[in-house]
């Protein structure tokens, strides 16, 4: 079986992935980028407008400008959402917003300020269908994504509605599944429980955040290289529950004093990112 998320396919296979963003939600924005050489474009939807109309022109445009140079039929989108992951109550009152998103034939979402790990597990079931039960088990809730115009999202992924339903469920909780759900592990609230956060069956990566974790540990700017040490420490803490949990750690290093591609190797080797953010990619 052939996937949809390119994404997925790289972290199969051992290989990394790169990533680009994009604040321009547009058709025409859509087509241009089809053919980035980015496996995964980010849409921010935690600072930026929440834009569901433009995603959904962004993504016909990918459709359109597609297939990619790997041959898949878009790169995979993945968003992030105007709520947090603070508290379960906060995710389940604002489950519509993984609705709209997901609606559109995204990929992903990229889930912010993971406090609590029943947090996370609600986060996980807002985007499953209900009839999916793999990881129930496990202590996942039932899926709270009802059935409703899955008709675009199939258009987009180019198999029939009742194929999408199937197949849009979290990887690798689900093997078969095309959704990736990461977290932002992002503030000094977060760190105590990093260990279960990461953990919770669904998510398959995670990333320190360092602009509001530098801010919650005192550093209003510190989102880039050198680090004092207690950010540092987190990136490993971040980074450590990564590992354990056996997901994707995501960073970026904007170092100035370094080039694209040394970037690009520190992330890799130093680091150990799976999932990396260059200015170039």
């Amino acid at each position: 079986m052939k996937r949809i998320n390119k994404v997925i396919e790289l972290l199969e296979n051992g290989q990394p992935v790169y990533v680009t963003h994009t604040q321009e939600l547009t058709f025409r924005a859509g087509v241009d980028m089809a053919q980035t050489s980015a496996d995964l474009i980010m849409i921010d939807f935690e600072h930026q407008a929440f834009d569901i109309v433009g995603l959904t022109k962004f993504m016909q445009g990918l459709k359109t400008g597609g297939p990619t140079p790997s041959g898949h039929l878009t790169p995979t989108v993945i968003t992030t959402l105007p709520s947090n992951c603070m508290s379960p109550e906060e995710v389940r009152y604002n489950s519509w917003q993984a609705r709209h998103v997901l609606t559109t034939g995204i990929h992903g979402i990229l889930h912010t300020h993971a406090r609590d790990p029943e947090a996370v597990k609600a986060f996980v079931a807002v985007t499953r269908y209900p009839f999916q039960t793999i990881g129930r088990d496990l202590g996942l809730e039932e899926g709270l994504r009802g059935v409703g115009a899955q008709d675009q999202a199939a258009a987009i992924w180019e198999i029939s509605e009742a194929e999408y339903i199937r197949r849009a469920d979290p990887w690798p909780l689900n093997p078969d599944g095309e959704l990736l759900l990461g977290l932002k592990i992002e503030d000094r609230h977060c760190l105590a429980n990093a260990d279960a956060i990461a953990a919770t069956p669904g998510i398959a990566f995670a990333e320190w955040g360092p602009g509001d974790m530098g801010m919650s540990l005192g550093h209003p700017d510190a989102h880039d290289p050198p680090y004092p040490t207690e950010m540092k420490e987190a990136l490993r803490t971040v980074k450590s529950a990564c590992d354990k949990a056996g997901i994707a750690f995501y960073c970026g290093w904007n170092d100035p004093s370094m080039s694209n591609e040394e970037r690009i190797n520190f992330l890799l080797d130093e680091i150990g990112a799976a999932i990396i953010l260059t200015p170039d990619p």
